[in-house]
């Protein structure tokens, strides 16, 4: 049976390579569905034909590319780890090919109805209200990932210096600054916080003042993008991207947004140039004589 050896791979994932729990929340999932898909085959046994069959069969049932993909490296990353470890000769995964995707631009929302979504009475006045806009708020305001805004604390925040300390992926910290109209914000919030939440440290807690967790972030996004935007994708994760858009859009330094966003390299950040030159491009169609 490989559930032991499974097991054993997620406890590297997050002790070792200080992975993020959602991260090995997916690799489990993903791991899950491979080995019922090779059934009853040792781990010994399996070869590259097992793993392009699983490919396969994916894209018929009709899961996307990035999806798959997302599949097909934690089945590298597993047998790469059962290769490090002794336990294969070989990743039987590493030569198989990921899907072609097509390269999308990041969803991002404009930033006037991003101004109205935080300038308006759009927000309920009860606590949940309140909760919401903070979380609208420091998403946009500070671009920080789903995870670090679920793991900040009440000592995450230093008021004095108007920052947040943020542990992101791998546990690696940073400090990002606040607005100080967020800031103001959530010094109302955690009044209120804390007259429901007794009982633990976490900053975003639900309406019965428990420990907040990810599908209460993707319904509050959905929410309140729904009522300024038209956009396809509404999650938190759109609100990092408007975060990064904007303040290239304003002039800052791509070098700097690596920083706040938490990327590893450049690379990662670079993508959002692609959103600023679509804009320069609409400008210079729209502005020049000869157009």
């Amino acid at each position: 049976c490989a559930l032991p050896i499974l097991h054993t791979f997620l406890n590297y994932l997050s002790y070792e390579k200080k992975s993020s729990k959602f991260t090995v929340i997916s690799y489990q999932n993903d791991l899950l569905h491979f080995l019922r898909h090779i059934g009853e085959k040792q781990i010994a046994q399996i070869d590259s034909k097992d793993v392009r069959l699983w490919i396969s069969e994916l894209s018929e049932e009709g899961i996307v590319p990035r999806s798959i993909n997302r599949k097909i490296t934690a089945v590298r990353s597993f047998f790469y780890y059962l290769q490090k470890t002794g336990a294969l000769e070989q990743n039987v995964a590493r030569k198989v090919r990921m899907l072609k995707v097509k390269k999308r631009l990041p969803y991002f929302v404009e930033e006037e109805n991003m101004n109205k979504l935080l300038d308006e009475n759009i927000f309920e006045k009860d606590f949940s209200g309140l909760r919401d806009k903070v979380v609208i708020d420091l998403l946009y305001t500070t671009g920080i990932r789903r995870a670090e805004l679920l793991g900040l604390e009440l000592s995450s925040i230093d008021f004095a210096e108007e920052s947040i300390k943020v542990f992101g992926k791998r546990s690696k910290e940073r400090v990002v600054p606040i607005l100080p109209e967020c800031s103001s914000l959530l010094k109302t919030y955690i009044e209120e916080r804390n007259k429901i939440a007794l009982e633990h440290n976490s900053l975003i807690v639900t309406d019965k003042g428990e420990k907040a967790y990810p599908n209460l972030l993707y319904r509050i996004t959905r929410k309140y993008l729904s009522e300024v935007t038209t956009i396809e994708k509404k999650s938190p994760h759109v609100l990092r991207h408007s975060f990064a858009t904007h303040l290239l859009n304003n002039g800052a330094d791509i070098n700097e947004i690596k920083e706040l966003l938490g990327h590893a390299s450049l690379a990662a950040t670079q993508i959002y140039t692609h959103n600023s030159f679509e804009k320069l491009k609409k400008v210079y169609k729209h502005s020049h004589p000869r157009n």
